[in-house]
């Protein structure tokens, strides 16, 4: 058995040291399998209290240690406050760990380190300033979602994954023996943890957030639908059950041919994937398509339970960046609609600035679109333009669309 801080080191340091996505890097990071639930424990929940670990080393350090130090010690805070386990395994291990890194010159300062860490010198201010510090979002976010959501603002920051959405499309009675949440969508469960099977790669079934499935529910069917911005493919697979045929954008070529791998998995052919920035006008889509969705680059904040990695890359100066992308997408995308056609604008994001705030500036500039009433069975809060998801009623996720008619 290795050291159980092994494991989660390699993949936080990916994280911290080479910017990497969390579910990358524990994709790319060959994993202890009998213990891959412990490490996976482990690196979500240090992301998770990212901040509040921060200060934890902070209060037994008079300087900032060197990174690979500072990942040690979150790890082990995180074992020792969180988890709960003795002060002398989490200490040993730790120091362990950095004797076989060839950094056993560290070892007695971590060893004193932890041995004098005392929770009770931690002290967690009020207000927002107190949830940022205990929760993964930053203090801008906070403030954001304090000004749009007032009260509700604790709720929706401390609102937790629900677990793994699984969407099926045969099979689904072999696994709902497990313990499972029903969704409002037809053959779609959350599972705590869910294994993947053979049955992922024969197409049986797919792992699929529940907002994104939302967001599908709100398209109606049709002929020819553009999704703009489609890299995974997970929405225009599930679109292409209802509509003839999807041309599916995306700017990246790797992330074009993620889109035409996942259509082949699921069996889906009426799936066209294409490389194309979406706002840039393309003269041979105008007018062309009966539905086009635009579900645009966004800050994220909305997935937040489910990467609690993303906080750490981004800040208040993104969103300007941002919005101007969005609206880019959103007003080029819109000649490629046909008149009674509709046009679909939806984020993962929490922030109004980002979603009915793109659409009321578009509309005043687009006199001869018009806002369409939208329901969905994912519990929604209406907007004036759209209607919002939000985490602590939506099973954690966080998502905003919004349907406009071409008249």
């Amino acid at each position: 058995m290795t050291n159980p801080f092994y494991d989660p080191y390699r993949v936080l340091a990916k994280v911290y040291g080479g910017g990497a996505h969390l579910k990358l890097a524990l994709a790319d990071t060959p994993i202890e399998e009998l213990y891959r639930a412990r490490t996976v424990k482990t690196v979500y929940g240090v992301l998770e209290h990212d901040a509040y670990l921060a200060r934890c080393v902070q209060s037994v350090a008079a300087k900032s240690p060197k990174q690979s130090v500072r990942i040690v010690l979150k790890i082990a805070l995180y074992w020792l406050v969180f988890l709960k386990k003795p002060r002398y395994m989490v200490t040993d291990t730790a120091v362990d760990l950095l004797k076989k890194m060839g950094k056993g010159g560290m070892a007695g300062f971590v060893n004193a380190a932890l041995r004098a860490f005392s929770e009770e010198r931690i002290v967690v201010p009020p207000g927002d300033e107190g949830l940022a510090l205990t929760t993964p979002y930053p203090l801008f976010a906070v403030r954001l979602l304090r000004e749009e959501y007032g009260a509700r603002t604790e709720a929706i920051v401390r609102a937790q994954s629900a677990g793994v959405t699984v969407r099926f499309v045969r099979g689904e009675e072999g696994y709902l023996d497990r313990p499972h949440r029903d969704t409002p969508f037809p053959h779609t469960y959350i599972f705590p943890h869910f294994a993947r099977d053979g049955g992922f790669e024969r197409g049986d079934y797919t792992f699929q957030s529940v907002g994104s499935i939302a967001i599908c529910g709100v398209v109606l069917p049709c002929e020819r639908l553009l999704d703009a911005c489609a890299a995974p493919g997970g929405k225009s697979v599930l679109l292409a059950e209802k509509c003839a045929q999807v041309t599916a954008c995306e700017l990246h070529p790797h992330r074009v041919e993620l889109i035409g791998q996942y259509a082949r998995r699921m069996g889906a052919q009426n799936v066209f994937p294409v490389q194309a920035d979406s706002s840039v006008f393309c003269p041979a889509y105008e007018r062309a398509f009966d539905g086009v969705l635009c579900d645009v680059p966004c800050s994220g904040f909305g997935t937040v339970a489910e990467n609690p990695d993303l906080p750490l890359r981004k800040n208040a100066a993104d969103l300007a960046g941002l919005n101007a992308v969005q609206r880019a997408i959103l007003r080029n995308c819109a000649r490629y609609v046909r008149r009674g056609g509709y046009l679909y604008y939806s984020t993962c994001s929490l922030f109004r600035a980002e979603n009915d705030g793109v659409v009321e500036a578009f509309l005043a500039e687009n006199a001869d679109f018009a806002v369409c009433e939208v329901q969905s069975p994912l519990p929604h809060e209406p907007m004036r333009c759209g209607i919002q998801f939000l985490p602590d009623a939506a099973f954690g996720a966080g998502f905003y669309i919004a349907k406009m008619r071409r008249l």
